[in-house]
């Protein structure tokens, strides 16, 4: 049985994006939940990228945390296939192993672990 990938850092990552929606509920635009995530990882002392190119694909993650994880926020009324689909793509792209995908705007937060698929290219 496979462990899960970066146990601490996903558990205080987590507990920062429910601080983060419990403090703006789920109307605010994505960028002012970018905006309160930065200044809670600052607070918390966990380095990360933000708003990171990746290559010349045209492509920006809105965070890599850690040199380990890309967060993916969403402030959308439903997440779709095609956001697990953006967050597969930036994976295999930027070779990293998880992707976490976080909708804001969900009454509830659920935040979701998007492991990389080896062997797969462009989707």
């Amino acid at each position: 049985m496979e462990k899960v990938i970066y146990p601490q850092l996903s558990y205080s990552l987590t507990g920062i994006l429910f601080k983060v929606h419990n403090e703006l509920g789920q109307y605010a635009r994505e960028k002012q939940y970018g905006d309160l995530l930065e200044s809670y990882l600052k607070e918390a002392c966990i380095s990360y990228k933000r708003e990171l190119n990746l290559g010349d694909s045209g492509n920006i993650l809105d965070f890599v945390i850690d040199n380990k994880i890309i967060l993916e926020l969403k402030a959308v009324r439903v997440i779709t296939g095609e956001s697990f689909r953006q967050v597969q793509n930036y994976l295999q792209q930027s070779h990293l192993k998880l992707g976490i995908l976080v909708n804001f705007r969900a009454k509830y937060l659920k935040p979701a672990r998007v492991l990389r698929i080896d062997g797969l290219h462009h989707l």
